[in-house]
């Protein structure tokens, strides 16, 4: 990451950011009231919270391998649970989010490009157990965490595929017809992220939902962000700074929002 830059882009997005009083799109409102917003505490919250709490005091040491654009600490080859907890793991704020973006839009289908140690999918897979969430982590060692911690949670509907992104996302989505969410969080890289989301938008419906992830990590990650919503089939997209969210809705005017968050 580059935090200079973040810094900087976080205090334009801060200036130009707005609340549900400056959103005139029926859909994005309701969105934000019912959604973004939503201040309740779903139950699933807390077994998800106390794992996550397990893990930031685990010394267990493990040798990864990196796929992606690396985590603000630099690539190291041994590092121990607790650091991958506290520095790559998704922060209950935006995990909870996505959450509740699944419990009010009912993806069947849901692929997560970056496991890590499973607290995202976690949050992806515990709305619904009947929805069927794929999930594709770079670093085996750090999968097989993953799933421990998906069987620690009861969590039978999270299908964990170990491997390189560019050799498994392609054999995945053969085998699927539809994405109904989609959430991009395993590369920080411009040119793979646009790959990916070409991929992907070739099983995208109208009712889709993509969540990307670190919009602002780095100058080409902004650029893949400002390319994917100029994008013809992107409809609406939210720019909550630390991620954005794009959606495909046919009979929506093109607009773009930056959201308070």
């Amino acid at each position: 990451m580059n935090k200079l830059y973040t810094a900087y882009k976080y205090l334009i997005y801060r200036f130009q950011s707005v609340d549900e009083h400056g959103v005139h799109s029926p859909f994005v409102f309701n969105l934000l009231l019912n959604v973004i917003y939503n201040k309740v505490k779903f139950y699933n919250y807390i077994k998800i919270e106390e794992l996550r709490s397990k893990l930031l005091v685990s010394n267990q040491e493990i040798s990864i391998t990196d796929m992606g654009a690396g985590s603000t600490k630099g690539i190291k080859k041994a590092r121990k649970v607790k650091e991958i907890a506290l520095h790559s793991a998704k922060s209950a704020k935006y995990g909870q989010l996505l959450f509740r973006l699944v419990n009010h839009f009912q993806p069947k289908t849901i692929l997560e490009l970056g496991t890590s140690l499973g607290i995202s999918t976690s949050y992806l897979a515990s709305v619904n157990s009947e929805s069927e969430i794929f999930t594709i982590e770079g670093s085996e060692e750090i999968a097989k965490i993953a799933k421990n911690n998906f069987q620690e949670l009861e969590l039978t509907n999270i299908r964990s595929i170990s491997g390189n992104f560019d050799t498994e996302l392609p054999i995945l989505l053969d085998r699927i017809d539809t994405l109904d969410f989609v959430f991009f969080d395993g590369n920080h890289r411009k040119e793979p992220t646009l790959r990916y989301f070409e991929q992907c938008l070739s099983k995208a419906t109208e009712k889709s939902v993509f969540v990307f992830d670190d919009i602002y990590w780095s100058k080409e990650m902004t650029e893949a962000w400002e390319e994917i919503k100029k994008n013809a089939a992107v409809s609406v997209s939210i720019d909550l700074f630390f991620i954005g969210i794009v959606f495909f809705r046919k009979e929506q005017a093109k607009q773009h929002f930056v959201i308070k968050f």
